[in-house]
């Protein structure tokens, strides 16, 4: 899938282990931006989880109150990865390693697979570290990335959508 210029929405989904820390707030993160670039209706932004262990549950409430600190609203519900999710999406972004190498196995596609380090500069992480065993700071270095990261994921939609344009010959203004 590639609908960067179609009457489509583009999808994205976060994938983490359990969907209740990373990837739900990697979600309400994208979808802030998304409402406030005014591209709701145009991109579409789910999240979920490798494994089946929170499935139907809140988010990890400690992201929940991170998140909130920083007037980002976390409303999703745990659900599992499928197959099928790869197919249904443009752009399916893990979280770490683990979960890209679980994508891969489970889907044997990679195409539209990337890492979330993938769209960060130097000096960050290469995985975002998984907060639910630690302290209250692992959710502010979760939220520091996504943060980071979301506007560059952002960014690539709009240069996509700018060659699609073109390659159309249509304007991209």
């Amino acid at each position: 899938m590639t609908n960067a210029d179609s009457s489509e929405p583009y999808r994205i989904m976060f994938v983490c282990l359990g969907n209740i820390c990373r990837s739900p707030a990697a979600q309400g993160v994208m979808e802030g931006l998304v409402r406030s670039r005014g591209l709701a209706g145009r991109i579409e932004v789910d999240s979920s989880g490798t494994a089946s262990y929170h499935i139907g549950k809140r988010p990890d409430a400690r992201m929940v109150a991170a998140a909130g600190r920083r007037g980002i609203q976390l409303t999703s519900f745990a659900k599992a990865f499928v197959g099928g999710d790869v197919e249904r999406r443009d752009l399916v972004i893990a979280m770490d390693g683990e979960n890209f190498g679980d994508i891969v196995r489970k889907t044997g596609k990679r195409e539209n697979v990337r890492l979330l380090s993938d769209y960060l500069g130097e000096g960050w992480l290469r995985d975002v570290p998984d907060p639910y065993y630690g302290g209250e700071s692992g959710f502010e270095v979760v939220l520091d990335m996504l943060e980071a990261a979301c506007p560059e994921i952002l960014s690539e939609w709009e240069a996509l959508k700018g060659r699609t344009s073109l390659a159309d010959g249509q304007s991209s203004m």
